[in-house]
């Protein structure tokens, strides 16, 4: 490029540029000619010049995409240069500026990273274009990876808040680099706490081994990390933590073995394949359910009778135990596969919605749940469909393991199926005040070891317990009410006193790591 075009570039003079077009008609054409070149529009993104960058745009659309002989592209000398709205035109003109490649193959998404969310601007790039997040550099490092060496807490909070909205969210989660690295890895091996903890509590994978063979635990006591140890060991008692993390390892390489079996062919299956047979499983399961609320002969529908060995009380099935044990067992099995193949096919979609469709079904499988119990003719044929929600129950918290089912879904199903409901199955312990203060002390117990990594999710999530406990108690306990609520609060009494001794446990545990 001549001088006398570079000063017309760098002072934004349209009407010069128009001079030289009109001396000669193909002045910008040997620019294309060239592979890495210093186009005109480079000169006027380093120097700031909106009115002639988007003149030139309009004249050269290539330029915006050539790289000059230091690797970048237009839009990523503007970037450089912090000329936020030079960036913002570009991307009006063509979102898909954010993806160019320049020197080691970062794009301008990976330059935020780097440098911090400056104006704002990583929002925009990612709602510009969403797919952005998954470019990688030429070592083969994605915007995660940036960002945490960088150590860039608040992009990382908003790429994994984009990234839950996408499928491929576990996928670039756990993303690892050229020597085996993921961001996991990289935050264990600079002791970033905050990182760590908000990688951990997006479920990323601490059992990932790098080309060294090393997981984000033998990274940070590769370097002493003493607090990034005590994060990841989950204890700060190495023995335990060791023994902890093998243990988990071995759970979640045996049920994702498992899953892998099972709903491979499910994850492969076309969009308008998945979209059918979510609607064909739809319509089953409502079957299913209908055919729950109407069980063949009826029900009684008269007063408590109780006649030799035979008893009904209003809503009972009229059907004898052994043909209501016969109807109801295939028809909760086919309900239960039913309900699983659904979640198995809401894995590629959007994190946010799936988890509320998630919360949904949890709900409706503890009415058909509910309903069935309350159709039960004797308490025996009551005792085997028991059975049947514990194996339920028990294949919701390995769907979870294998990332198929949200930690809330799991807790709703877990509030009408807590340890405490054991004491159903045990003959002769007397249902006194006594036990039931033991059992609302196991169920708030039970809860806080399943959703506290969530202080404000596991709060509701109690609390919708406990006024259910409260309404059901209000309900046949009129009488008592005081009483029927006070212990119904003891669950919501155990989950804040555990969470606080919790709360006390971590601050004395890092007071001992410093």
């Amino acid at each position: 490029m001549d001088q006398s075009f570079r000063t017309i570039s760098r002072s934004g003079d349209v009407s010069e540029l128009y001079r030289l077009i009109q001396r000669d008609g193909n002045i910008l054409r040997h620019f294309d000619e060239v592979e890495f070149i210093e186009t005109p529009l480079h000169v006027a993104a380093d120097a700031g010049c909106i009115g002639f960058a988007m003149e030139m745009m309009k004249l050269k659309p290539s330029f915006a995409r050539k790289l000059n002989q230091q690797g970048l592209s237009p839009i990523h000398l503007a970037l450089e240069k912090g000329h936020k709205e030079m960036v913002l035109r570009f991307l009006e003109i063509d979102k898909y500026l954010v993806r160019v490649r320049g020197k080691n193959g970062e794009t301008p998404l990976h330059y935020i990273c780097k440098v911090g969310n400056h104006a704002i601007l990583l929002d925009r790039f990612l709602k510009a274009c969403p797919d952005c997040i998954r470019d990688v550099t030429t070592e083969n490092r994605s915007a995660l990876h940036i960002a945490t060496e960088n150590n860039r807490l608040d992009v990382l909070q908003v790429l994994i808040r984009t990234l839950k909205k996408n499928n491929y969210y576990w996928e670039e989660l756990n993303r690892m680099d050229e020597h085996g690295n993921t961001a996991l890895h990289i935050a264990a091996s600079n002791n970033q706490t905050q990182m760590l903890k908000l990688l951990l509590s997006c479920k990323a994978d601490k059992h990932a081994t790098n080309q060294s063979g090393l997981t984000a635990l033998g990274v940070a006591e590769q370097h002493n990390n003493r607090e990034s140890i005590r994060i990841l060991g989950g204890c700060f008692i190495p023995g335990v933590s060791s023994i902890k993390s093998e243990w988990e390892k071995q759970v979640v390489k045996y049920v994702a073995k498992a899953s892998s079996t099972i709903f491979n062919d499910l994850d492969n299956i076309s969009s308008d394949d998945r979209n059918a047979l979510l609607v064909f499983l739809g319509l089953l399961l409502t079957g299913t359910y209908q055919a729950t609320l109407s069980p063949p002969g009826g029900v009684w529908q008269g007063d408590n009778t109780s006649s030799g060995k035979t008893s009904r009380t209003p809503g009972a099935s009229l059907l004898d135990q052994s043909d209501f044990l016969l109807f109801y067992i295939p028809t909760y099995v086919v309900f239960m596969v039913t309900f699983f193949l659904i979640l198995a096919l809401l894995k590629p979609f959007p994190h946010g919605f799936k988890k509320t469709i998630q919360v949904l079904l949890a709900f409706f499988a503890i009415c058909f749940d509910q309903s069935i119990s309350f159709i039960a003719p004797t308490d025996f044929a009551l005792k085997v469909m028991e059975v049947f929600t514990l194996l339920f129950f028990v294949l919701t918290l390995v769907m979870f393991f294998t990332d198929r089912v949200s930690k809330p879904s799991v807790a709703i199903l877990g509030c009408w199926l807590t340890p405490s409901e054991l004491f159903d199955f045990v003959k002769g312990i007397p249902r006194d005040v006594d036990t039931l203060f033991l059992r609302l002390a196991i169920d708030g117990c039970w809860l806080f070891l399943f959703v506290k990594d969530d202080f404000w999710e596991g709060t509701i999530i109690v609390i919708g317990y406990c006024s259910y406990s409260i309404m059901y108690d209000v309900s046949w306990e009129a009488p008592h009410v005081k009483l029927e609520v006070a212990h119904s609060l003891m669950a919501l009494g155990c989950w804040f006193f555990l969470y606080l001794c919790r709360f006390c446990f971590k601050q004395c545990c890092q007071r001992c790591c410093t």
